[in-house]
């Protein structure tokens, strides 16, 4: 699955304030419980976090794809989040991170997960790509973006 097929308006989001990793996961909570209303943002929070203990999400070169499993839910969201300073989020590169893609799915949904991570993986991989997210400064370009992208 592409993130362009996944990702709303709602769940876009530039050049958010916020100073730690915490608080950053709780924001893509908050615009995920927006397209996943039959699930509270606390259990979105505790998908996110439980996946954080196994290993930092954070891939290298400022991005990171933080993503958890949910059960009772049959379609998968992606909310896409650049912030105004970038944040340290125990990357593997350990550089601060400014881009977040993050991905809740169904939990019997494990190849299809595996596909769309790669795919966000992929798209996040061109240099290019990656500046014209940065330099975007509306919630809406930033949407459109990744839609002619993907």
């Amino acid at each position: 699955m592409q993130l362009s097929e996944i990702l709303t308006t709602s769940c876009t989001s530039c050049d958010v304030a916020v100073t730690s990793k915490k608080r950053i996961l709780e924001r893509i909570c908050q615009l995920a419980a927006i397209q996943i209303t039959d699930i509270e943002q606390d259990e979105l929070l505790e998908s996110l976090l439980n996946r954080e203990k196994m290993g930092s999400t954070g891939i290298g070169n400022g991005i990171a794809i933080p993503h958890g499993r949910l059960p009772n839910t049959s379609k998968a969201v992606a909310v896409l989040i650049t912030t105004e300073k970038a944040i340290d989020f125990d990357a593997i590169d350990n550089r601060d991170v400014d881009i977040f893609v993050a991905l809740f799915v169904p939990e019997n949904s494990c190849q299809e997960h595996l596909d769309t991570l790669q795919n966000i993986a992929k798209l996040f991989s061109d240099k290019k790509m990656i500046k014209q997210v940065r330099k975007c400064n509306d919630n809406q370009a930033l949407y459109n973006l990744i839609q002619q992208a993907s």
